[in-house]
């Protein structure tokens, strides 16, 4: 069959699917979750020895080691794969809860109840473990969705949705709500992302480029974020002892993850007391520092920043470093060359918080808090599919509540327009 009846055919099952979730209720979810958990420790010996398989070709094709590690699946792994399907099977039920109702003057009544997006397009790379999390929060929030992984774990891809599948048939629910397209070639993206009258939404999950190229080619709504140029802006009035603890953890904890951050904004007033002994810290744990010319002139040994390191994800034990006159200065660096995912603040100061809260134009803003917070668990919302930088429709952390829309519903009796 062809590659794109193949998709449009999966496309097709999977709209057909949505309709059954859409009057599931939570019971039989919560079951098929605890089942695909039980599963995944059940058949673990079948998706290790798939892994492998990647594995090997990872290796064969010089993948560098910390691809290969997000790609490899070992008992711990699979361990917490299950534990978050758990979770997500005790996180409440976001779809038929009503979010409001009132009254009109004719008696109507109005209200707005919340609903499954419909099908979704989930492409992504790398992590086979993105496949179980990315099913477990569509069918907990009501929805069909197209797996499209990357061609690094194909194998490992298929045996997973295979399992998921099966948890579903054997719960009642349609198999097809939950799909691996089985193949390498790249032109599956492109069929996926053109059959806007079958699939909803797609949320692309990946590296700058694939997102780019998801955004410039879908001809269906995307919910994406291209990258995390986070800041921290340690203010004139902060706690020097807290911004320390709170950068190093921003940069060191996790680097190569889209939350960390990748430039610090000092205020000139505490530059001369915060920066070296920062620095020091920095370069204990192997941070190069990449600073403005007021940060060379302080620290003679830092290396020069150019242009293209302000708007720069590194990802990477490498930070850029400014220092700024004022809050103004901050502000406008953010705004020129931050992505719209996490912000912070270090300040002792409640309205110049307050003002940095209400200025910021990002997903998340913090204050006093590292920009790793920006996640779907630590924010609460217990698991997430990814973090949005649009604004249409949803901002920041993508968890089953974000997975859903809301419509009207409307009770009458017997009114007519005039």
């Amino acid at each position: 069959m062809p590659l794109s009846d193949m998709i449009e055919n999966m496309a097709r099952d999977a709209r057909e699917a949505s309709r059954h979730l859409r009057r599931l209720g939570r019971p039989r979810k919560d079951d098929a979750l605890r089942l695909m958990a039980k599963m995944l420790s059940a058949r673990r010996e079948d998706i290790i020895k798939e892994n492998r398989k990647d594995l090997v070709l990872a290796e064969e094709t010089g993948l560098s080691p910390a691809m290969i590690d997000r790609l490899t699946l070992n008992g711990s792994v699979l361990d917490g794969m299950a534990e978050g399907l758990n979770e997500v099977a005790d996180l409440p039920d976001p779809v038929g809860e009503i979010t409001g109702m009132w009254k009109r003057p004719n008696g109507l009544q109005v209200g707005r109840v919340r609903i499954p997006l419909g099908v979704i397009g989930f492409i992504y790379e790398s992590r086979p473990n993105v496949t179980v999390d990315a099913a477990g929060l569509c069918l907990k929030s009501g929805n069909a969705v197209i797996l499209k992984g990357g061609s690094e774990a194909i194998h490992s891809n298929i045996i997973l949705g295979r399992l998921l599948a099966e948890a579903l048939h054997e719960t009642g629910i349609p198999k097809k709500a939950i799909q691996v397209i089985p193949t390498t070639d790249r032109e599956a993206v492109n069929v996926l992302i053109g059959l806007e009258e079958l699939i909803d939404i797609v949320i692309p999950r990946g590296g700058e480029g694939l997102i780019r190229f998801v955004t410039s080619h879908s001809r269906i709504p995307v919910l994406k974020h291209y990258k995390g140029v986070c800041h921290v802006y340690v203010d004139r009035s902060a706690s020097l002892k807290m911004a320390e603890e709170i950068c190093y953890n921003a940069k060191v904890q996790r680097p190569g993850v889209c939350n960390a951050m990748e430039t610090l904004l000092v205020h000139e007033a505490v530059a001369g007391e915060f920066l070296p002994e920062m620095v020091s810290r920095f370069r204990g744990a192997g941070v190069e520092i990449r600073g403005c010319p007021r940060c060379v002139a302080l620290i003679p040994d830092v290396r020069t920043a150019d242009a293209s390191d302000w708007p720069a994800e590194f990802l990477d034990l490498i930070l850029a470093v400014k220092i700024v006159t004022d809050m103004d200065e901050a502000l406008d660096h953010i705004e020129t060359y931050g992505s719209r995912h996490t912000e912070a603040i270090i300040t002792t100061d409640y309205d110049r918080a307050q003002r940095f809260l209400a200025e910021v134009d990002a997903s998340v803003v913090l204050v006093n808090a590292s920009t790793r917070f920006n996640d779907g668990n630590q924010l609460g919302l217990g698991a997430e599919i990814g973090i949005n930088t649009s604004k249409l429709h949803a901002f920041g952390p993508m968890g089953l509540e974000e997975l859903t829309t809301t419509k009207f519903i409307v009770y009458g009796q017997g009114q007519t327009r005039h």
